[in-house]
């Protein structure tokens, strides 16, 4: 586990745990979102890295934020300014919505598939993983050509490889054994 990860599970906890409270989760998801991509941003990682004071960098942030913060979200900034851990905010935002979606019981799944799938395709994709997995599913589906045919399907650490390169790979590695 990364410093990163353990750095943010404060934040991200407390920051959770308010917008559960408040039913203001997705608002705090945007917020979240736009300030990881603040910090995301190679200016604000040179500044992070040099010594302003935490007022500057809050200041920075906000007013960068905009009306994007409320007055809950410029508090955690302030508060992660004054620890120095604004540098954590992409990974404070990843364990947000990583809670959020456990909470919606919800799953993104990542379908990489050779061709475009249909509405039909995808839709029977979902229900199966849906069923399989007892949460909603919020498919992400993208082609990949060197797949041959066929399709890969990530959902969390469960990974369902039924393409032909996944397959030709498989028998590959079975014959060198």
């Amino acid at each position: 586990m990364s410093e990163l990860t353990t750095l943010a599970r404060p934040y991200a906890k407390a920051a959770f745990d308010f917008a559960v409270e408040k039913g203001e989760l997705a608002q705090w998801a945007e917020m979240l979102a736009f300030t990881a991509e603040i910090a995301r941003d190679e200016r604000v990682q040179h500044m992070l890295e040099a010594s302003y004071s935490a007022e500057k960098l809050a200041d920075i942030f906000i007013t960068v934020g905009g009306d994007q913060l409320n007055d809950f979200g410029q508090n955690l900034i302030k508060v992660m300014a004054e620890n120095k851990r604004l540098k954590a905010l992409p990974e404070v935002c990843e364990q947000f919505l990583a809670m959020r979606l456990e909470l919606e019981k919800e799953v993104e799944v990542q379908v990489i598939s050779a061709t475009a799938l249909s509405e039909e395709q995808q839709q029977a994709i979902s229900d199966k993983l849906a069923t399989r997995l007892e949460r909603k599913i919020k498919l992400n589906c993208s082609v990949d050509e060197a797949l041959v045919a066929g399709v890969i399907i990530r959902a969390g650490d469960l990974v369902i490889d039924n393409s032909v390169s996944g397959r030709i790979r498989r028998l590959s590695d079975a014959l060198q054994s």
